[in-house]
């Protein structure tokens, strides 16, 4: 039995078969135990990831799985797909049929993607309230010159009207590296929105990678396709500023 959110009475009548009542007996008599601790409270909530026990006996004993992996270009961001590999084809886990795409990078886009079982993790990380930055590496057609910097960072610092949404996009943080290459910051992830900030200059982006979401850069030592999972530190210090 698969849980997200829900209260450890109703979750032990309903793995066991048997009534309410006889669930609160059991509280009472502390036979049931959560995480190692023994629970008496009715109303006890418990998630995917609690480890229940009765009389020392696991009942949910689920893991939760953390992946990065070097995204090449090519490949989409989907569990499916009938014309080209996905980032799901490309991982060697056991539970990789689990695992859902955190922040989804297009087909043409290379660089850190994030792959988890665990969807309160990936909602907070993708929640625009917790604000967690990701930085790009982008490649642009037309040399920017020096003259023509300040009006790019000014620009992508106001935020710009997308039209279709009918939406002004969040301040995005923008550092020139060459003529050609920039690093751009963003807290939101709009519909190809690096691409068409940069339109607005007329100036295509020919390569875009991924290099960071919030505090967990790509690991360099990780080839394209390869993966590894997160460390405990990385997966809980991820969320702090970057």
């Amino acid at each position: 039995m698969s849980i997200s959110h829900t209260r450890l009475d109703r979750f032990i009548g309903e793995h066991l078969h048997i009534s309410r009542r006889d669930v609160r007996l059991m509280l009472a008599q502390k036979r049931i135990s959560v995480d190692g601790q023994a629970i008496n409270e009715i109303g006890y909530i418990i998630n995917k990831f609690s480890h229940v026990q009765l009389d020392g006996e696991t009942l949910q004993n689920n893991q939760a799985f953390y992946l990065m992996l070097h995204k090449p270009v090519g490949v989409v961001c989907a569990t499916v797909d009938e014309q080209h590999r996905t980032v799901i084809d490309l991982i060697n886990h056991p539970a990789k049929n689990e695992l859902h795409i955190v922040g989804r990078l297009d087909l043409n886009t290379s660089g850190l993607v994030l792959l988890t079982n665990d969807s309160r993790w990936s909602e907070r990380l993708m929640s625009p309230e917790h604000k967690v930055a990701k930085k790009y590496l982008v490649t642009v057609e037309h040399a920017i010159n020096k003259e023509q910097e300040q009006s790019y960072i000014d620009a992508f610092v106001k935020g710009m009207y997308f039209q279709y949404e009918d939406i002004t996009t969040l301040p995005a943080f923008l550092t020139v590296i060459d003529e050609h290459q920039l690093e751009v910051q963003l807290y939101e992830g709009k519909y190809h929105q690096i691409k068409r900030m940069f339109g607005r200059f007329r100036n295509p982006v020919i390569a875009l990678h991924r290099r960071s979401v919030g505090s967990l850069e790509l690991d360099a030592k990780l080839m394209p396709g390869e993966s590894r999972p997160l460390t405990r530190d990385e997966v809980n210090n991820i969320f702090s500023k970057a």
